[in-house]
């Protein structure tokens, strides 16, 4: 059995709580300090070893802030940090919403074989419309869980299933025709 590699804490490491929107000027100044700190020019005569783990320190600092710094990625860490979401899981998304992905599909499917500017509109339109309230729920749930994150775990679920839903919005966004 292999044993899975734990995954760094970005959070800890620039002494941040566990939020999805971080204080980006905090997450800033952290990943500025570190940068200086850091450095592998400063470390030149320095041993091997020392060598390494400050170009391994340099390393987690740089993906710390590409992460923190961006919502996207912040939402996709804070779920898998929490264990809520894992690597490549096959999430089964709710009937109701596989419902109207099938009718959004089948809508798609009509518009490759018969292309029609207006009704392409239209699908469009309904995306987005979809997309919006996703995005709308999700920042709800994510503002309750940053403000209050020890009494938040129950949405953690709630935002698993958005973040997956998403996913899937964005799938059907790049089956889009371009017009």
């Amino acid at each position: 059995m292999s044993e899975q590699k734990k995954q760094p804490n970005y959070f800890e490491f620039y002494e941040l709580p566990i939020q999805f929107n971080p204080d980006l000027n905090a997450v800033k100044a952290k990943f500025y300090a570190f940068s200086k700190r850091f450095h592998p020019d400063f470390y030149a005569n320095e041993s091997e070893e020392k060598q390494q783990e400050v170009l391994d320190l340099s390393t987690l600092n740089n993906k710390a802030y590409q992460v923190l710094s961006n919502p996207k990625k912040s939402l996709k860490y804070v779920l898998e940090l929490k264990g809520i979401v894992e690597t490549d899981e096959g999430y089964q998304l709710p009937q109701s919403f596989l419902m109207d992905m099938m009718d959004v599909n089948e809508a798609l499917m009509d518009l490759e074989f018969e292309p029609d500017a207006e009704k392409l509109k239209e699908v469009r339109n309904n995306v987005d419309s979809i997309e919006k309230d996703l995005e709308h729920e999700l920042n709800q749930l994510i503002n309750q869980f940053d403000q209050n994150p020890l009494e938040s775990e129950i949405m953690l679920v709630s935002i698993k299933d958005i973040f997956y839903r998403q996913k899937y919005i964005n799938r059907i966004r790049e089956k889009l025709p371009k017009i």
